[in-house]
């Protein structure tokens, strides 16, 4: 089993639903759906392009799936998990844009945006002691060769090469998608996300998903909201 600390918005929020719709597949319940063509995409092509995260589920990665280290366990993850939660408070990403990086489409913040950046490198902080180390095989299918060596650097530290000034948020809604697609695929996920492309999107949340096994689809474990401590010192 994996465990992996991500952004989620809640599974009743319209964001939420939009892209489960999108993808396929709904990481809180489990539950897939059809795939129709869509304005020149075929429903294969959606399909075969929306594959990899289907599997993950719609997130934005901030702790990248780790195993347990040997002297860790369940329980102790999620009071971790549970403490992080209550201990930062809410915050709201201005602008949400669609952005390809490399060959695939996500949902990205239009700006930089502190606070995000503050909150990712928390939780891959917060829960290194809890990861294991990176098999060689894991090592290997991160190309550690093709790495600038700040990132490579990364990768052998924190398990991800993608943090701290490396890290860029991202939802992702493709795989890698073929030159000849682009057009099409931006167009498609242009009209798809409209209602939230351009618009602020609240961090009010966050998620524990896991992997049951190596290659299943990951599910959502447990969602809190942010800022729960303050809430309890309010009350």
């Amino acid at each position: 089993m994996r465990y992996a600390i991500y952004f989620a918005p809640p599974a009743d929020d319209r964001l939420s639903q939009t892209a489960a719709r999108w993808l396929g597949r709904d990481a809180f319940t489990g539950q897939t759906n059809e795939l129709p063509a869509l304005a020149g995409l075929d429903a294969d092509t959606r399909q075969a392009l929306t594959a990899d995260p289907r599997r993950y589920g719609f997130h934005g990665t901030l702790k990248a799936p780790f195993a347990l280290a040997q002297d860790r366990n369940e329980a102790e993850l999620i009071a971790a998990f549970e403490g992080f939660a209550a201990d930062l408070e809410p915050f709201e990403i201005p602008e949400l844009t669609l952005h390809q990086i490399g060959p695939f489409f996500a949902l990205v913040s239009a700006t930089h945006c502190e606070p995000l950046q503050d909150f990712a490198a928390q939780a891959v902080q917060s829960f290194e002691l809890f990861r294991a180390p990176l098999s060689d095989t894991d090592m290997a299918r991160r190309n550690p060769d093709k790495l600038p060596s700040r990132q490579r650097e990364y990768l052998k530290e924190w398990g991800y090469p993608y943090v701290f000034e490396e890290f860029q948020f991202h939802l992702t809604l493709t795989g890698p998608v073929p030159a000849e697609t682009t057009t099409t695929m931006r167009t498609v996920l242009e009209s798809t996300f409209s209602e939230h492309i351009g618009k602020p999107l609240d961090v009010a949340s966050v998620a524990l998903f896991v992997e049951p096994h190596r290659g299943a689809p990951f599910l959502v474990h447990s969602l809190l909201p942010l800022g729960g401590a303050t809430q309890r010192k309010i009350a």
